[in-house]
């Protein structure tokens, strides 16, 4: 059965169970019928009835889809086999082929711990019962990256009203930081794009960032990550340009386990996770990250909830139904492609 139609069936029997939740649950927010949250953290609460807890004798472990998943379970090995020693479980990598494939495997029982991407996080969250509590890190800080607004460092311009009526760019459409985030954060700095200034598109990050070096553009709105790259790469100097905002921090994949695993058994999971250190090959894989840095989902996914909600987007059963079609439209679409 395909993840879409499967992920359709869930919702069926999500609909069919959510009265007799809905009688016991005071806070639910934007969790499924079948989840609630009781302490406003955002993510499902362990059941109240210990009979409902699992203590599975082989943790299942996957991390977000790729183009060739046996890779990632070749990088993960050593963490696995750590995670295995280190929890007195059988761990076993399980390969899933979409985010789609990857939700339904937690929602139904199947999947207790994995990594997740930036977006279907929160699905995962709302639909799975996933609780996010680590992220790819170094010693003092997660990774991730920035909205940032870059200006010549001899420009006039020190904050984002500055640039009402000038010449500032966009990347593309679909760029989260480079249009998306702009068009949901600059407005409470007091810049509402295309109101106080028309949006010109560059294409790309690295363009834009050319672009304002080479005065085309006043300013751009980039993501900090390639514009550190760019920089380390010998293509720019950094100390020609000045940075006149910074946005939260967007995290990368999350590590989130399945909401209804015995206490005991999370528990000692969780910190198997944050005392691990990365191998050279991870390490490598993973831009340098050396660790499981630890997060919370009401925090640290509040940027990405605040851009998806500027956009009218819901991370909810109906918003990942029409996710998952397209997703797996895509699949086989690439698929096809591929063939002979």
């Amino acid at each position: 059965m395909n993840p879409t139609i499967r992920f359709t069936s869930a919702l069926l029997l999500a609909a069919a169970i959510a009265p007799a939740w809905a009688q016991d649950c005071k806070n639910r927010g934007d969790l499924d019928p079948m989840y609630c949250d009781e302490n406003a953290d955002m993510v499902a609460d362990a059941p109240t009835d210990p009979k409902k807890f699992k203590n599975p004798s082989t943790l299942v472990f996957t991390y977000t889809p790729v183009e060739d998943p046996a890779v990632y379970e070749k990088i993960f090995k050593p963490f696995t086999d750590y995670l295995a020693q280190c929890t007195a479980k059988r761990v076993v990598f399980y390969q899933v082929q979409s985010n789609a494939a990857e939700i339904e495997a937690m929602r139904s029982g199947r999947l207790h711990v994995g990594g997740f991407s930036t977006g279907p996080t929160a699905f995962a969250v709302n639909i799975a019962g996933a609780v996010p509590f680590a992220i790819k890190g170094y010693e003092k800080d997660f990774q991730g990256y920035n909205l940032i607004v870059i200006v010549k460092k001899d420009s006039p311009f020190q904050k984002l009203s500055d640039l009402k009526g000038h010449k500032v760019a966009h990347t593309a459409p679909s760029s989260n930081s480079g249009h998306m985030a702009p068009m949901a954060l600059f407005p409470k700095e007091g810049l509402a794009p295309e109101k106080d200034y028309k949006i010109l598109f560059s294409g790309k990050h690295d363009q834009s960032v050319m672009g304002v070096n080479s005065g085309d553009y006043e300013a751009a709105a980039v993501a900090s990550d390639v514009f550190h790259r760019m920089a380390t790469r010998g293509q720019i100097k950094e100390t020609d340009f000045r940075i006149i905002y910074r946005s939260a921090k967007f995290p990368t994949s999350s590590f989130a386990y399945a909401h209804d695993l015995e206490p005991a058994l999370r528990d000692k999971m969780v910190k198997c996770f944050y005392d691990y250190r990365y191998t050279d090959d991870m390490k490598k894989a993973f831009d340098g990250a050396d660790r499981f840095f630890p997060i919370n989902f009401k925090e640290h996914w509040a940027v990405v909830r605040q851009v998806a909600e500027f956009g009218g987007e819901k991370f909810n059963s109906a918003a990942y139904e029409k996710e998952s079609k397209r997703e797996e439209e895509a699949r086989k679409k690439t698929a096809g492609a591929k063939k002979p």
